[in-house]
């Protein structure tokens, strides 16, 4: 088993817009409308928005490749690119996912340590993410992990608001 990790950037903008969309859809299709998944996958990975982001500084995506096969893929956030007011001593871990046929080889808990050694060369102090509240296989993992739930906040799926918990891990 050959696992890798590679920092994208503007040339795998259409490998992360494909990957983002399949495993966006893959998770969360089932228990939201078709109406609101559409209006969320349009807004977030449309090539405008991921360029963009592939562009700023202060944010940063990762590949995993398993077998040499893009498996998965982490988006890390720092400074002001974090969707919370968390301080600079804070990352955001603003996704982490795996294509349904790779899951369940640790590729998640890959990215994980790959968001821990990003955030310890950049001297943070914690690391936080928003998990859907409905998400309990996600929440469960990133309790293994190390992580407890320190607050929530809204998150738009289309037009319906749904609550992420937000859940932290201190490094220090």
């Amino acid at each position: 088993m050959s696992v890798k990790i590679k920092l994208c950037n503007h040339e795998d903008l259409q490998m992360l817009q494909q990957i983002s969309i399949e495993t966006f859809n893959d998770t969360f299709k089932a228990q939201n409308s078709p109406e609101n998944m559409k209006a969320y996958l349009e807004k977030a990975f449309n090539t405008e928005q991921l360029e963009k982001e592939l562009l700023h500084a202060s944010m940063q995506f990762f590949f995993v490749y398993f077998n040499h096969e893009v498996a998965g893929y982490l988006k890390v956030n720092c400074d002001d690119a974090q969707t919370e007011e968390m301080g600079d001593k804070a990352l955001e871990i603003e996704r982490v996912y795996i294509r349904n046929k790779f899951q369940k080889n640790g590729l998640g808990r890959y990215l994980l340590s790959k968001a821990y050694e990003i955030a310890q060369e950049r001297n943070k102090e914690k690391i936080w993410l928003g998990v859907w509240e409905r998400n309990k296989n996600a929440i469960a993992f990133y309790q293994k992990m190390g992580f407890v739930q320190t607050g929530a906040h809204s998150f738009y799926m289309g037009n319906e608001e749904q609550t992420d918990f937000i859940m932290t891990k201190w490094l220090i």
